[in-house]
């Protein structure tokens, strides 16, 4: 994600380095974890640093994973153990660490010929990672497969053939794959190919890498990025546009397994309100969030009609993820860039409070058995 200088002055005005700089630079004791450690996302500095922060159910940090350069999404084994950070896209490394402890492994490069792109899900008994990855000459869509063999990420197969320019891969299933396939072909972050873009819903099986399913929109230029997973085994889709900066096109849509995608309803000014950018998106019961952080807001549609109901003004709106950890009913935890949390039940209640901590683009949360 693009941060232009007036964004990025705000960001440094509403926090400053100095408060920050302690949660990259080292990590704090063991025993922080008393206070539940719940969430963990990227996370940047004012001046220039970068780290994976493990923060309890208010986003209050308890430590901090530094990063060689600025990540992205970050994967959990289902134990709560281990974490990966991605490096933001076009990236070099992924870095494994323990939650608990905050102790970092040896980082995972990319292969010389491919880039990391920012995404990946460990499968249900955690013993395998996948990744989204691009070939760097061409962006053709890569899944890595690793298995992880002590505090070691070792590649063992790629599977490939589905698209240009994945991004978020989430499991469907114990057998099944979803991807976000972006169809974007860049040099660094440059679009190339705007014109011939072929996004994508993508689903591959996890033991061959076959394409079980592929659905895309009617607008080539919406470039499917983010996912989220219903309890039914519907899909919800984050675009971003790549067209005209007049257009207000549909942003997020949802996918029924056999059907084709239906985009969610808003008005053509209200989908301009995200300045055609979805960031991150989760689902809770009967409704979803979506945030933009280039539209300073994030968005609440009503899945029951597909219509959106509320825009709310946050500031560089970045992550966002339904915490039920340690909650009597499952909330939605949204984070800022400018360190605000909002914390909203399905309901429409909503609590916020202000950290210290310039939150990236997603949150994820860490499952109960990491205590």
């Amino acid at each position: 994600m693009a941060i232009n200088n007036q964004r990025r002055k705000l960001l440094k005005s509403s926090l400053g380095a100095v408060a920050l700089s302690p949660w990259l630079t080292a990590c704090s004791s063991v025993s922080n974890l008393d206070k539940n450690a719940a969430l963990i996302s990227c996370s940047r500095t004012a001046n220039g640093h970068f780290g994976a922060v493990v923060a309890d159910n208010e986003g209050n940090p308890i430590h901090s994973v530094p990063l060689p350069a600025r990540g992205h999404g970050v994967a959990i084994t289902p134990n709560g153990e281990l974490a990966v950070a991605f490096a933001r896209r076009p990236g070099n490394y992924m870095q494994l660490f323990n939650i608990k402890t905050g102790v970092s492994y040896p980082i995972t490069p990319s292969m010389p010929n491919r880039y990391f792109y920012g995404h990946g899900v460990f499968s249900s008994d955690g013993l395998t990672l996948y990744t989204t990855e691009g070939e760097k000459e061409t962006s053709q869509g890569v899944i890595g497969v690793y298995q992880l063999q002590g505090t070691q990420l070792i590649k063992v197969k790629e599977f490939s053939g589905f698209g240009i320019g994945p991004h978020e891969v989430i499991r469907a299933d114990d057998t099944t794959l979803a991807i976000g396939v972006g169809g974007v072909h860049t040099k660094g972050r440059v679009p190339l190919n705007l014109e011939s873009m072929k996004p994508a819903l993508v689903y591959l099986s996890t033991s061959s890498g076959e394409v079980l399913e592929r659905v895309g929109l009617a607008d080539h230029k919406l470039s499917i990025r983010h996912l989220s997973l219903m309890d039914d085994g519907r899909v919800l889709c984050g675009q971003q546009y790549r067209g005209e900066p007049e257009d207000g096109v549909p942003l997020v849509a949802i996918h029924q397994r056999g059907g084709a995608l239906q985009q969610l309803n808003a008005e053509p000014e209200e989908w301009l309100r995200f300045n055609h950018y979805i960031a991150s998106i989760a689902v809770l019961g009967d409704h979803v969030v979506a945030t933009s952080p280039r539209g300073n807001c994030y968005g609440v549609w009503n899945l029951k009609n597909n219509q959106l109901i509320e825009i709310a003004s946050l500031a560089d709106a970045s992550g966002v993820v339904v915490n039920s950890r340690d909650n009597l009913l499952p909330q939605w935890h949204i984070s800022s860039g400018t360190g605000k949390v909002i914390i909203r039940s399905e309901n429409g209640e909503v609590v916020s409070h202000q950290t210290n901590v310039m939150w990236d683009n997603h949150w994820s949360q860490i499952p109960r058995t990491v205590i």
